[in-house]
């Protein structure tokens, strides 16, 4: 979980901000703080260890010999250009093969399913989703190993923070009897097991499900399971509640008075005349704290979610992650998940060149994008809906080939 790869993949992907927890250094990006020998970086970290009460054994055990992993750096430093548009990302999650084998997946391990749903009254097809999305039902776990992985993290620099504070995880995992040294393997950037838990949210939230005293997210499906159930519990889930409903737009919605954190209940948002796509309102809805999310602009797919969308944000905080677990949990439960359609494939999102030159344009039309770093961010969607709104379009801020070329005309105009 919290993967830092699928972190920065997804957040160019797909707009989103920043992962819960996710403890970043103080090194801003691009600085790259190689100007010791990785060796001098090493030896220091150690000896902070052995300073911090570590045992000399552990330090030995995770650091001797130790040398840096340039696949890691070369990933680390690679910004993806092209952003995946989120149908595309849900025709790859959902995807015929990705729900057969959930099933047969699932159909492996059934009591245990229902055992860690009992327990942590989080839904069974909610954790399969996560299950089949973050490792392949177990099949691509990574193997890196994850020390070395996080240890050329911290010596490249630009993630010191982050990295140093998942290596001190791991050794108080390794003291603690719940991992041994050789089962830490994992994706280039930390992520382990078969949920993708990063060092520091394996102590605060992997269980030991079946009792035998470790908590193995890597071989033992219950202790993997039951740790992404209890990360959820924790995060707020509402056991048996929806996660989001589609739903469709008036004509002439005040995008001008939404936003994008804007909480209302349902009946506030039907009282503007948002409505299912299929059926109606059932009065339990209408009493349900909802945010409105509008991933490809007005004109694509919307839709309100609830509480549990939030909680698997915290899992991973992308909006097309959080849509895709919860339709596969759908096509698991009901046989189909009822994808959205309609999605506007003539304006997919601009990359990270074009949303760099967006900015530079925007600014200089006296829109504040909040920065020149070619990443879509509130700021820069609030440059966009204030653009929008000034200009006679939906002030929806999505990003798109239209609105850029819409602003490049008004800036070779000016």
């Amino acid at each position: 979980m919290l993967d830092f790869e699928g972190f920065s993949r997804r957040l160019v992907a797909h707009g989103g901000a920043c992962l819960a927890g996710l403890a970043l250094g103080a090194v801003p990006a691009g600085a790259i703080a190689q100007d010791i020998p990785f060796t001098a970086w090493r030896d220091g970290f150690a000896s902070d260890l052995r300073n911090d009460g570590v045992d000399e054994a552990i330090v030995a055990s995770m650091l001797d010999g130790l040398e840096p992993d340039p696949t890691v750096i070369e990933r680390d430093q690679t910004q993806p250009e092209f952003v995946r548009p989120i149908w595309q990302y849900l025709e790859g999650a959902v995807s015929d093969a990705r729900v057969t084998n959930g099933q047969n997946a699932s159909a492996g391990i059934a009591d245990t399913l229902m055992a860690v749903e009992e327990r942590f009254e989080v839904d069974r097809h909610i954790l399969v989703g996560i299950w089949g999305l973050e490792s392949a039902y177990g099949e691509i776990q990574g193997n890196f190993d994850v020390v070395r992985s996080l240890a050329t993290l911290a010596w490249e620099g630009r993630r010191r923070g982050f990295a140093e504070a998942q290596l001190r995880a791991i050794a108080d995992m390794i003291d603690r009897g719940y991992a041994s040294r050789d089962d830490l393997l994992g994706s280039w950037a930390g992520a382990m097991g078969q949920t993708q838990f990063i060092p520091a949210t394996y102590m605060e939230r992997a269980v030991d499900f079946d009792g035998d005293g470790r908590r193995d997210i890597w071989r033992n499906e219950g202790d993997a399971l039951g740790s992404a159930a209890n990360l959820l519990a924790r995060a707020g889930w509402e056991y048996r509640q929806p996660v989001f409903t589609e739903i469709t737009l008036p004509q002439g919605f005040d995008f001008a008075g939404w936003s994008e954190g804007q909480r209302r209940t349902v009946a506030e948002w039907a009282a503007q005349g948002i409505d299912p796509v299929s059926g109606d309102w059932s009065a339990d809805d209408l009493y349900r704290s909802a945010r409105l999310v509008i991933p490809a602009g007005a004109n694509a797919p919307a839709f309100l979610v609830y509480r549990n969308f939030e909680a698997l944000l915290r899992y991973n905080n992308s909006t097309a992650y959080a849509l895709g677990v919860a339709y596969l949990a759908r096509a698991f439960e009901h046989g189909d998940a009822g994808m959205a359609t309609g999605w506007p494939t003539d304006n997919p999102p601009i990359n990270r060149t074009q949303s760099r030159e967006l900015q530079e344009a925007l600014a200089r039309l006296g829109y504040d994008p909040g920065g020149l770093d070619g990443v879509v961010g509130p700021n820069t969607r609030s440059a966009i809906r204030d653009f929008q709104s000034a200009n006679g379009f939906e002030p929806d801020g999505y990003a798109g080939l239209a609105l850029y070329n819409a602003v490049m005309a008004a800036d070779a105009d000016e």
